[in-house]
């Protein structure tokens, strides 16, 4: 159910209270202008949360990137968390994931022609976008994880909040997991539910609806995650065409994987969840426990199953066995707007974008293409599947 995975440390609520002092301060001051926010000429989406851990911001950032990469010149700006390098870096095909963090790297490995970027001063980094010789025609801007990075004011406001940690039900940090009051929200221009079960029916979506308490001029939108056919990470060994008759070991390194494990469970034989903390980089002691462990699962059918996120830190580790290399496999997530609101949230991000955009032929095409944008067949992700 909403809120389920929420835990409240009450003994640590009075750090809580001069956390939020320093917060509202903080906010208090971009809003009487003392602390400046900059808005910029090209289109600038921001997508983010208000909370710490996995609310699904790379796969909704990915799902932004195939809707406009289409039409348009796509950058994507992030600061790169836990990177070996600092500054301004553009990927390029001999960057490395150390030198821009694991989540920009999948997003240009899985999207090698568009842009990506990272500096931690997100305006900094939007001027090199804008103005560099090899991105200066960049049509559009996604700023990956920057609702809290108020400097920057995004044409379009994106915020993602956890079906499982519902913000209102949360507290601020220690005794919670909030980075902000919960009133926070109202900054934002599009508020997504995520990770929603498909099993929601419409009265929860009311009640929801009516607890998030939103602004007339807010929209609201729901969204539930859609599995791809397992990839293998080495070689070419195919997985099992239907994975109800294997034994399974769930490998993560993301901040929340409790609805991958709600959602797999059903669909294998056993599941065994193995979970590290987010962007964790695996060392010898962690490779020996996931040979130890794989080793230790009843002979037969058996995989590995791993994020895409994890599986560009599982690349370059050395030390795994021969038997864990054929058999671990890559899960490929994507998002899929509930209630029908794929549309209408396409609709808003495009007219946006054609909107603002300097490129004078994007405007153009506004009436050709109307039709074409109906058709979101491309847009559409995957139910999940594990057959052939």
């Amino acid at each position: 159910m909403e809120g389920d995975f929420i835990k409240i440390n009450k003994w640590l609520r009075p750090l809580s209270f001069l956390y939020g002092i320093g917060v509202g301060i903080r906010n208090q001051l971009f809003e009487l202008n003392i602390l400046k926010s900059r808005s910029f000429t090209t289109p600038v989406i921001s997508v983010g949360n208000i909370t710490v851990g996995g609310t699904g911001k790379t796969p909704h950032v990915e799902y932004l990137i195939r809707l406009l990469s289409k039409e348009v010149k796509v950058a994507v700006l992030s600061r790169g968390y836990k990177r070996k390098t600092h500054g301004y870096i553009l990927a390029d095909e001999s960057t490395t994931m150390r030198d821009i963090g694991d989540e920009p790297y999948q997003m240009k490995r899985k999207f090698p022609d568009i842009e990506v970027a990272v500096d931690a001063k997100r305006c900094r980094g939007i001027e090199h976008i804008i103005h560099d010789e090899k991105t200066k025609d960049t049509d559009v801007i996604l700023l990956d994880d920057a609702y809290q990075h108020r400097y920057v004011k995004p044409g379009i406001n994106i915020l993602l909040v956890d079906y499982h940690r519902l913000i209102m039900y949360d507290e601020l940090l220690p005794s919670g997991r909030l980075r902000e009051p919960v009133e926070s929200k109202n900054r934002a221009d599009i508020v997504i539910v995520t990770k929603c079960p498909a099993s929601l029916n419409p009265i929860d979506y009311r009640v929801l609806t009516k607890a998030m308490n939103l602004f007339a001029y807010q929209s609201l939108y729901f969204t539930s995650l859609r599995y791809g056919a397992p990839y293998p990470l080495f070689g070419s060994k195919a997985p099992a065409t239907d994975l109800r008759y294997t034994d399974v070991l769930l490998l993560t390194g993301i901040a929340s994987p409790e609805q991958m494990i709600t959602d797999l469970q059903p669909l294998v034989r056993s599941l065994t969840p193995m979970t590290f903390p987010d962007h964790h980089a695996f060392r010898t002691r962690d490779v020996e426990k996931i040979n130890t462990a794989f080793a230790a699962m009843p002979q037969g059918e058996k995989a590995i199953i791993t994020t895409e996120k994890d599986a560009e830190r599982l690349r370059g580790v050395d030390g795994l066995s021969e038997e864990v290399r054929e058999n671990i496999f890559v899960l490929p997530v994507e998002v899929a707007f509930m209630l029908d609101g794929e549309e209408q949230f396409n609709d808003k991000i495009i007219s946006y974008v054609r909107k603002n955009s300097r490129n004078s032929i994007l405007v153009k095409r506004k009436d050709d293409n109307k039709s074409k944008n109906g058709d979101n067949s491309r847009n559409r992700t995957r139910t999940i599947s594990f057959r052939d």
